[in-house]
């Protein structure tokens, strides 16, 4: 069993990718060919922001939207602790600090209600994270921004496709930033990325600093980077473009199967806000004796993953940003998370096995716990 089953994904489309690729092969355009205005256009109009800029890479999205912003030595970053170390170190990059905010205990993602008591004069923006394929609660991280004159980069590495509030994720903040890496929602065959904003000078920015700060060919308006999306990846991106609004479809139900069934078998689970949906980049779960429980279902060949066992104040890099009182919500939510297979082509056969193992790893792992034989546990009723 994958925990991402992209062999299955090429296989579906296959002659698409290949057709795609070798339009590429024949033109020669390898860097900033046409397939990159063609797609940044696609996904403009799938996400309803104003500008697209693809990227090297979602590290690379973040860091160029916060160079936008123009960031100096000493400012501040709001965001969560509880992600990737990229969404950190682009702002340690610009020598910007990140101040960590605790996480809601359901969802994982920024708690929304701690975020004003963490700005200081010298807070710059907010960037949460869309974590799990659901989209932070925008809103009230929307207003908090207002009323301190703040930015606010939605790190949607995870979220592509997701609605919150009737809108996509990407198209709900000053940038969306977001990645193709392969077993992302939307995934190329390498690193790849995107920014969307609807305003105009930040999007003129952002083209810039992806190509050396260049405004035109030689000419250096500013610092840059080497930012670019190869034109072979956007292809590859095209394609599955292509399929993608049935996927979204797949992962909505596989995702609502997943949860009738663990429900069934009493697992806690993140939970989704009712304003908004989960394209499920990870199926999440929360265990106790969790060590235990993966070695379970490694026995019985089903793949795991944690997202993530360490939060990134715990990380000896940036442990010096640790509030002495710690982040109580993250720390407990990094020893429970269990990330289970999850794509838009999973079998409902796979998915059945998994939830079965899964009960019955917990039952061993509570059984060792306790000393005592494990109980056998009935396959879980199908809903």
């Amino acid at each position: 069993m994958q925990f991402t089953d992209l062999k299955t994904q090429y296989a579906a489309l296959k002659d698409r990718i290949a057709e795609r690729m070798q339009r590429v092969l024949d033109h020669g355009q390898y860097i900033m060919g046409p397939e990159v205005a063609e797609l940044e256009a696609a996904l403009a109009a799938f996400t309803g922001a104003r500008h697209c800029i693809t990227v090297a890479s979602g590290t690379e999205a973040l860091l160029i939207a916060l160079m936008a912003l123009d960031l100096k030595a000493g400012d501040e970053i709001v965001t969560t602790p509880f992600t990737f170390a990229a969404t950190a170190e682009t702002i340690v990059l610009l020598g910007a600090v990140p101040v960590f905010v605790d996480i809601e205990p359901d969802t994982c993602n920024i708690d929304a209600s701690r975020i004003e008591a963490a700005i200081t004069p010298r807070t710059r923006a907010i960037l949460p994270v869309s974590l799990y394929g659901q989209v932070a609660d925008m809103a009230e991280i929307n207003a908090i921004a207002a009323r301190h004159g703040l930015a606010v980069i939605e790190d949607a590495a995870q979220s592509f496709g997701a609605h919150y509030q009737g809108r996509r994720s990407c198209a709900l903040s000053t940038f969306g930033a977001t990645s193709f890496f392969p077993s992302k929602p939307l995934g190329c065959y390498g690193d790849g990325g995107a920014l969307f904003t609807d305003d105009d000078a930040l999007a003129q920015a952002a083209r810039e600093i992806r190509v050396h700060g260049q405004s035109a060919r030689y000419r250096h308006t500013r610092v840059g980077v080497g930012g670019r999306m190869d034109t072979l990846q956007c292809a590859v991106v095209l394609a599955k473009l292509e399929r993608f609004d049935w996927e979204l479809q797949r992962r909505a139900e596989l995702g609502a199967r997943y949860q009738r069934l663990l429900s069934n078998v009493g697992v806690r689970q993140v939970a989704v806000r009712p304003d908004r949906d989960s394209v499920w980049a990870q199926f999440t779960v929360f265990v106790e004796q969790r060590a235990a429980v993966q070695a379970v279902l490694k026995e019985q060949g089903i793949p795991t993953a944690v997202h993530y066992p360490i939060p990134l104040h715990r990380q000896p890099v940036y442990a010096q940003l640790a509030p002495a009182s710690g982040l109580p919500q993250a720390e407990r939510a990094a020893e429970q998370v269990l990330s289970l297979p999850m794509s838009a082509d999973l079998s409902e056969a796979d998915q059945d096995r998994v939830v079965q193992a899964l009960g019955q790893a917990l039952a061993q792992a509570q059984a060792q716990a306790l000393g005592q034989a494990p109980a056998q546990v009935p396959a879980a009723p199908i809903a």
